[in-house]
C-alpha cells in the first residue's frame, strides 16, 4: 500500500489561499463521516436518460458547426493496478474557443457560439476507454488575482455506482504558458501529479484533415492517481 502522506501530495488541498474561492468554501469545522450504508447504493445516481448518439460529439449537437479548432480527446479509465474500469459515466464540460462558458454568470466579454453548448457524456467500454470530439477551449480571465487567466482546460466528471464515487478533475493541454501563473494547477504539491493533468498529443488519435488527437488517461486511486477536486 502506498504511504498515505505520499498520496496526499498528489491531490489539491481543500484550502489553498492563492485560489481565493477555497477560502470561502473550504470546511472550517471537523468533517462529518458519511454513514457506511451510503456506500451500498446499488443504482447509479446520474439519472435514467439514455446516452444519445451525439452526446460524445460536441461538434454535432446543433444545426451548424462550432467555431474553433476541432479535437479528439480520448483515453482509458483505470484503477491503481492499471486494470480497466468499464461502464463508467464520463462527463465533460468546457468553455468555447473564445474562452466563454454558456452559463448565466459568465460575463466575460467574449462571443458565445450558438453551435456550441460545451457539455458531453459517454460510457467507458469493456476496456475502460472513452472518446469525445469537441473544440479546443480558449483561455479566459477569472478575477482571482490581478491579470488572472486560466489555462485552456476541460472539466471531467466520472460517476461510479454509489453516492461516494463521483470524481471531478481537469485536463490541460501541453506547453501552456499559463501553467506557472495558475493557482488551481499549482495547488497540487507534487510536480509529477500536476503533469498527470496534462494531456498528450497523439498522432494515432489524430484524424487526417479533421481533428488533432489528445490522450488523457484517468487513474482512480493509488500513488499514481489523477488529481481530483475535493478528494482531500
Amino acid at each position: 500500500m502506498p504511504d498515505t502522506r505520499e498520496v496526499a501530495r498528489t491531490q489539491p488541498p481543500l484550502l489553498y489561499p492563492p485560489y481565493k474561492s477555497t477560502v470561502l468554501r473550504a470546511p472550517s469545522r471537523p468533517l462529518i463521516r458519511i454513514p457506511p450504508q451510503f456506500a451500498d447504493l446499488a443504482a447509479p445516481v446520474f439519472g435514467h436518460l439514455p446516452i444519445g448518439d451525439l452526446d460524445n460529439d460536441l461538434t454535432r449537437q446543433h444545426a451548424g458547426e462550432p467555431l474553433g479548432e476541432r479535437i479528439v480527446v480520448a483515453g482509458r479509465v483505470q484503477d491503481e493496478d492499471g486494470r480497466a474500469v468499464p461502464n463508467t459515466l464520463v462527463e465533460l464540460w468546457q468553455c468555447n474557443a473564445a474562452g466563454r462558458y454558456l452559463h448565466a454568470v459568465d460575463d466575460h466579454p467574449a462571443p458565445l457560439d450558438p453551435n456550441f453548448s460545451g457539455a458531453g457524456r459517454t460510457m467507458t467500454d469493456s476496456e475502460g476507454r472513452y472518446r469525445f470530439v469537441t473544440i479546443k477551449p480558449g483561455a479566459y480571465p477569472w478575477r482571482n488575482h490581478p491579470n488572472a487567466w486560466r489555462p485552456a482546460h476541460i472539466h471531467f466528471s466520472l460517476f461510479g455506482t454509489s453516492f461516494q464515487s463521483r470524481l471531478v478533475t481537469q485536463m490541460y493541454f501541453p506547453n501552456d504558458p499559463l501553467f506557472p501563473h495558475d493557482p488551481i494547477f499549482n495547488s497540487i504539491p507534487d510536480e509529477p501529479a500536476r503533469r498527470r493533468l496534462i494531456s498528450q498529443f497523439d498522432l494515432e488519435l489524430t484524424e487526417p484533415e479533421w481533428a488533432l488527437g489528445y490522450c488523457f488517461d484517468i487513474v482512480l486511486r493509488g500513488r499514481h492517481s489523477t488529481p481530483f477536486e475535493e478528494r482531500a
